[in-house]
């Protein structure tokens, strides 16, 4: 039977406000923090600031899936909520198993048709894919199209880039060396990174200074844009507020004919191998609907 009435899910990791999430009626699974005095759920218990607080003290938390119990009380409560639909996109697989967890619990329901996405990216790129979804639920899209086109088509043209302040955490959470960090950190050097095909991080460009890191941002969204008509754009922070204003105003100022800009504000996971003063920008390409 073709589900009527859709929900959508996603996890911690898209970086959406509590406000967005509850004015789509998105619903949200945290994935799980540790550290020292216990163990913490994303965006719930513990938030981007507490961890650069953690890590300034020499704390360094570690990340790990979200129970099954969580993914099943959000697809209870859609289901108690009179859904019969549920598009769930999540974290990259290349990062985490967040997606193969929540595909295969959502097979074994009987009560609900549940398909679930890897969205080969985070933070900003799932965050704005399933923003774009809601406003395609509520202008009347069909289960089919938004399964079988729209869903592949946000994952295949949405494009986020990101700095790293400091390569100390990547270094200390075992994602690049301690020689590249230590050099890195010497010369100031400021990574943007992407996501590759296969949903891991790769760097892209290499930058010194916050204001080269905008400049870069820009340019990197404005290369991937690659001629689009229609498209959407969005910014995040962490810890880096004042910037991220700057960004999106010189964003919006280069791309000014985007259909929506949204801005958010990076997640408590991604924080603990990232740290703060992180910037990140965004396109997602529209294709026709």
């Amino acid at each position: 039977m073709t589900p009527h009435k859709i929900a959508l899910l996603t996890d911690s990791c898209a970086d959406l406000t509590p406000q967005a999430a509850a004015e789509h009626h998105i619903r949200i699974v945290p994935l799980r923090i540790r550290c020292r005095d216990g163990e913490f759920r994303d965006g719930v218990d513990i938030r981007a600031r507490d961890i650069y607080r953690r890590l300034r003290e020499g704390e360094l938390p570690h990340t790990s899936l979200p129970t099954g119990q969580d993914i099943s009380d959000a697809l209870d409560a859609i289901a108690a909520e009179g859904y019969d639909g549920v598009i769930a996109v999540m974290l990259s697989g290349g990062l985490s198993g967040t997606y193969n967890m929540v595909r295969l619990l959502a097979e074994e329901r009987r009560d609900l048709c549940v398909r679930v996405y890897d969205s080969v990216s985070g933070s900003l790129g799932v965050g704005m894919t399933i923003l774009q979804l809601a406003e395609d639920i509520r202008a009347g899209a069909s289960w089919e199209d938004l399964t079988q086109r729209r869903v592949p088509s946000l994952i295949r043209n949405t494009h986020p880039f990101f700095s790293v302040d400091t390569l100390e955490y990547l270094q200390k959470g075992g994602r690049i060396g301690k020689i590249t960090a230590v050099a890195g950190t010497m010369l100031q050097i400021k990574p943007l990174l992407t996501f590759a095909a296969d949903g891991q991080l790769r760097s892209v460009a290499k930058v010194r200074g916050r204001q080269q890191v905008i400049s870069k941002l820009v340019e990197l969204t404005e290369q991937a844009l690659d001629g689009g008509k229609r498209y959407n754009l969005a910014v995040a922070n962490g810890g880096a507020p004042e910037a991220m204003l700057d960004l999106r105003a010189r964003l919006a100022a280069a791309l000014p004919d985007f259909d929506h800009l949204w801005d958010g504000e990076m997640d408590g996971t991604l924080s603990v191998y990232i740290g703060d003063g992180v910037l990140g920008a965004a396109v997602q390409v529209l294709e026709d609907f």
